[in-house]
């Protein structure tokens, strides 16, 4: 019973969130909204373990000078230099937490590590673009296009060079993306209905 009875919650509770968008009922959309406001409540007190949780591996990698102790208790300190602010202080615009250390701190140093991604980019765009068939050949030209049609100095190289990469963008990318979307959108409709019937159950842990 311990596996049964959440295979049976979870499978009475997602056919009815499927059901509810087939029913324009106010009594149904009542029961709908109250469901999606538990579920927020749940997610909320997850982030709560979720620190928590963090807190507890990474004190014991800082107390036990594990591998790698000082990025964790980088990590720790960082933690409470955003929590204990934000608790007392807010984290609102305008307040000390949100302009000293999100868009002064944490801003920079993201923009920082995704700068230095741009290297890692560079070295795989390099070794995808290797031509040894004709769809790498269609890969690597339109790159260069794309590349050449973004820097200032395109409408030099030619005019209409812009108007191309703009098309290209919204055009075959679009498509593209289009076609990704939908097929994560099919994948993630097949996990729920797994989850639903009881046929995936890894959420409820080990067998």
């Amino acid at each position: 019973m311990k596996r049964e009875i959440p295979i049976l919650i979870t499978l009475i509770f997602g056919v009815f969130m499927i059901v509810q968008f087939f029913i324009p009922h106010p009594a149904v959309n009542d029961i709908a909204n109250r469901l999606q406001n538990w579920a927020i409540i749940v997610i909320a007190f997850s982030y709560v373990l979720g620190s928590a949780n963090i807190l507890r591996i990474n004190g014991e990698l800082v107390y036990r000078r594990g591998p790698g102790w000082l990025y964790k208790l980088v990590l720790v300190i960082a933690f409470f230099m955003m929590v204990i602010p934000g608790m007392f202080l807010g984290i609102g615009e305008g307040t000390w937490t949100n302009d000293r250390l999100f868009t002064n701190t944490y801003i920079p140093l993201a923009s920082t590590m995704y700068a230095s991604l741009a290297f890692f980019i560079a070295s795989a765009a390099f070794r995808a673009f290797r031509v040894r068939t004709w769809q790498a050949s269609v890969l690597a030209l339109t790159a260069v296009i794309v590349m050449l049609g973004r820097i200032p100095i395109s409408h030099m190289i030619w005019h209409d060079l812009p108007n191309v990469v703009d098309w290209v963008m919204n055009v075959p990318n679009a498509v593209a993306q289009r076609g990704i979307l939908i097929g994560a959108a099919l994948g993630a409709i097949a996990t729920g209905l797994k989850v639903i019937l009881g046929i995936e159950r890894s959420y409820l842990g080990r067998e």
